[in-house]
């Protein structure tokens, strides 16, 4: 039986380009949810120490993550978000141990 995976992402923009990863980020969260094994896809910020982006996702298993990272959306995004970062993108994959069902 396959398990759920669980990402959390971390973006960290470069000084007045906020609000452009910003609209980056909100531009994937319909077409990541359309996906098929994608069952949470939220976007977060935090004004802690300047300002961050932080997506929680789950997918159904490993071959739904890897579908995700094939996508023209997924893909499009990588290319142009790098460059408008402090520091790159800090992606922890997690297995879940005792998650709510």
């Amino acid at each position: 039986m396959s398990k759920s995976i669980f990402v959390f992402a971390s973006f960290y923009p470069k000084a007045n380009l906020e609000s452009q990863v910003q609209e980056i980020l909100k531009g994937m969260v319909d077409p990541t949810r359309a996906e098929p094994g994608c069952l949470r896809y939220d976007l977060y910020t935090s004004t802690k120490d300047g300002v961050s982006f932080h997506l929680f996702e789950n997918y159904a298993d490993t071959p739904a993550l890897d579908f995700h990272r094939q996508t023209a959306h997924y893909k499009n995004y990588r290319a142009v978000i790098e460059s408008l970062l402090e520091k790159p993108i800090g992606v922890v994959v997690m297995d879940p141990i005792n998650a709510l069902k």
